[in-house]
């Protein structure tokens, strides 16, 4: 690593297989605690856990049995209008406070935590029949929890990433993003520090955790492959125990594309 510099010259991340189906209240940090062991893996400082936002609310009991859901009127409507159930909308609405787009099977929503993103998140792949999964309720605090419990285990300080698949504005494909954050910056602002001519950048900020999640989600898949937790080493100098996913939102006074 270059002096002053977070980029590493090396980093390995390391996916762990064999984690069993997650369920409410399971105890997640046991889960990978046992995987890391299964694995001969032990956690070392700065390392930086990526889990995947599915299993956190498996284990949350984040789950809803779309029977249970009485769609309003709205819900209905925007389900003619889209193609998608009913029920399902209202899921969504009921965990946005704005609906900025719609199309076919697709509602783009700024949801209640202050992600933009199809679908408030909420997905029924790897879910029991005619059941939903939604986001966790606080995934910085789901992320804070994993910290502390998997910290006091292993004697040492990491980071946790709690990560979903988003799509982007103009680009084809999901990619991994940061809805999570603990024990770690996951925004680096170096405006005024040196380029390679020693001119001061003036607005380069590196949204570190999604680039950390991106390449943590290419090697967990989007099937059943079965792999939701990533080992990420070679960071260093980016503790920071007060570290939040929220830093990584982008203003709505900031915003162009709404």
């Amino acid at each position: 690593m270059q002096t002053g510099s977070y980029a590493p010259d090396r980093v390995e991340m390391i996916a762990l297989h064999g984690l069993p189906m997650v369920g409410p209240g399971m105890d997640l940090a046991e889960l990978i605690a046992a995987g890391l062991k299964a694995a001969s893996l032990g956690l070392q400082d700065d390392d930086i856990l990526v889990v995947a936002q599915k299993i956190v609310s498996k284990a949350e009991g984040r789950m809803v049995r779309l029977a249970d859901v009485t769609p309003s009127e709205e819900a209905r409507r925007r389900g003619r209008e889209t193609g998608k159930d009913p029920a399902l909308v209202q899921l969504i609405l009921d965990e946005s406070v704005e609906v900025l787009r719609q199309g076919a099977q697709l509602l783009i929503v700024e949801h209640r935590l202050g992600l933009v993103m199809a679908n408030a998140g909420i997905d029924q792949s790897n879910a029991a029949p005619g059941c939903a999964i939604l986001l966790p309720l606080d995934p910085d605090a789901s992320a804070a929890r994993l910290v502390l419990a998997l910290g006091r285990r292993c004697g040492c300080r990491i980071g946790v990433i709690i990560i979903d698949s988003f799509g982007r504005a103009w680009r084809k494909g999901t990619v991994g993003h940061a809805i999570g954050v603990a024990g770690l910056r996951a925004l680096l602002d170096l405006r005024q520090s040196p380029d390679l001519l020693g001119r001061p950048m003036q607005v380069t900020e590196v949204g570190l955790a999604d680039e950390i999640a991106a390449g943590a989600s290419a090697l967990m898949g989007q099937g059943a492959e079965a792999k939701p937790v990533v080992v990420v080493r070679g960071f260093s100098g980016l503790r920071d125990a007060a570290g939040t996913v929220r830093t990584l939102l982008r203003p709505r006074d900031q915003d162009l594309f709404r």
